[in-house]
């Protein structure tokens, strides 16, 4: 594999374009090696999603579109970023218990950590904020056939 792949996709800030996010990221990594039906590829499609959703709700129609980039990097870090036009950085909040939203920057931190990864916040020139996280590279190992005997 090349010593670094890059990939992007630009969006309306759109409830329908979480989907395509995690359609057009799962893709792109399955192109590159990383079967979609692997706890990996899980893991980044829930993190997607997420980073996603975040990008459309707390923008306030002040982001009309947002990017999702994607970088490999010597086939060791995987980087995945979310960049918006909106200026504010995500803030921790409390959930309560019954509450249906605000758990998004937790999961992705939680998820993010449990592979080995970072998660950053970065402003842009242009005064929005990209929310990326990086994670080891890691595909599963070649898969070992089911059968019911071996041959001697």
């Amino acid at each position: 594999m090349a010593d670094h792949l890059e990939a992007s996709v630009t969006l309306p800030s759109d409830p329908a374009s979480v989907s395509a996010a995690r359609t057009y990221v799962v893709g792109t990594l399955a192109e590159w090696g990383l079967p979609s039906d692997t706890d990996a590829a899980d893991t980044v499609r829930l993190i997607v999603s997420e980073l996603a959703t975040n990008a459309v709700q707390h923008t306030f129609g002040q982001s009309p579109t947002f990017t999702v980039d994607i970088a490999l990097d010597r086939d060791e870090h995987l980087r995945i970023g979310v960049t918006d036009g909106h200026p504010r950085f995500p803030k921790r909040l409390p959930a309560a218990v019954q509450q249906d939203n605000g758990r998004g920057m937790v999961i992705i931190r939680w998820l993010t950590a449990e592979y080995g990864g970072k998660l950053r916040v970065r402003p842009t020139r242009e005064g929005g904020k990209t929310v990326s996280i990086e994670l080891p590279w890691i595909l599963p190992a070649e898969p070992v056939p089911a059968t019911g005997h071996q041959e001697p």
